[in-house]
């Protein structure tokens, strides 16, 4: 019966995100009996990276790339980023052998902005960059809406992939019931409210002013023109989801407005290869808000499908 089916695939994927809690929960630990999580942390030194834009067909995206001979673990900003938003990660997977690359998608940065007439997809301007920086095969890290991309380039180009990371992200699936659980928990007016209290958890803005700052300058900074018109490649569905075969790793904040534990663990359960992990006092900007975290997290994962 398929229903038993899915409550069966359900329990063992939940089983899969207990674990993952629990470690998470052990790493949390060892992170308060040293420092606050929402604590300031310093930006670390950039390593070298390429900086350019890449022409492409039908646009023109700005990109940086760190190059080496290691795989590539591509970087999908956010709704609020650009290529500047990483100065927490690129340095620490460029210094355990990561080609480490993003890219700001159209309207964003000193990208192309949306046309009306031609908008083309995200996923299909990735695949083209790609292709652009001779990138064969990678993993793809994607904070929120860039997680969504990264799951819509994942249901086009799966062989493209060693692994993929959701960190704060909706996701786009279409079903009715995650519509529905979607619209129910953001109030009428929710993208009106300020950035900062949208996408930044309570703790982080109290706890660091400087941080929450910053982060705000480097929003202003990424979005230059108009951002909207590109559809999805793929009607995202759970059907589709649990077809996938790649390993997925869906990282969330338990004070993440968009996407509150519940909803991460039920999109996990309909991906056959996916772990989860949640971190306490996290928003929807985690690589910002908890980033040493947030690296060990995603490196750890890493690691595990080179």
């Amino acid at each position: 019966m398929a229903e038993g089916r899915i409550d069966r695939r359900g329990a063992m994927t939940s089983g899969l995100a207990l674990g993952a809690a629990v470690l998470t929960g052990a790493a949390l630990g060892a992170e308060r009996a040293n420092t606050n999580p929402t604590a300031s942390v310093p930006m670390p030194a950039q390593v070298p990276a390429k900086r350019g834009i890449a022409e492409l067909p039908g646009t023109r995206l700005e990109y940086w790339d760190t190059g080496g001979d290691g795989q590539a673990v591509v970087l999908l900003h956010p709704a609020t980023g650009s290529t500047a938003i990483w100065g927490y990660q690129q340095p620490v997977f460029a210094r355990v052998g990561y080609r480490v690359i993003a890219y700001s998608r159209r309207g964003y940065s000193t990208s192309d902005s949306v046309p009306a007439d031609n908008p083309g997809t995200a996923a299909d301007d990735l695949r083209n960059l790609l292709r652009f920086l001779g990138v064969r095969k990678c993993h793809l890290v994607g904070s929120a809406a860039g997680g969504g991309v990264a799951i819509d380039y994942a249901l086009s180009y799966a062989s493209d992939l060693y692994s993929l990371v959701m960190a704060c992200a909706v996701g786009g699936v279409t079903n009715p019931d995650w519509a529905a659980m979607v619209a129910r928990i953001r109030p009428r007016g929710f993208d009106e409210f300020p950035v900062e209290f949208r996408e930044l958890s309570q703790s982080y803005r109290a706890a660091n002013p400087e941080g929450t700052r910053d982060w705000l300058a480097l929003v202003q900074k990424s979005v230059t023109s108009n951002r909207f018109g590109q559809m999805p490649a793929n009607a995202v569905t759970w059907a589709k989801l649990e077809a996938l075969k790649i390993p997925v790793l869906l990282i969330g904040g338990d004070a993440d407005l968009y996407l509150p534990p519940p909803m991460l663990k039920l999109y996990a359960s309909h991906i056959p290869a996916s772990e989860t992990a949640i971190f306490a006092e996290g928003g929807h900007s985690l690589y910002w808000e908890q980033p040493d975290l947030f690296n060990r997290t995603v490196l750890a994962f890493l690691a595990k499908h080179r």
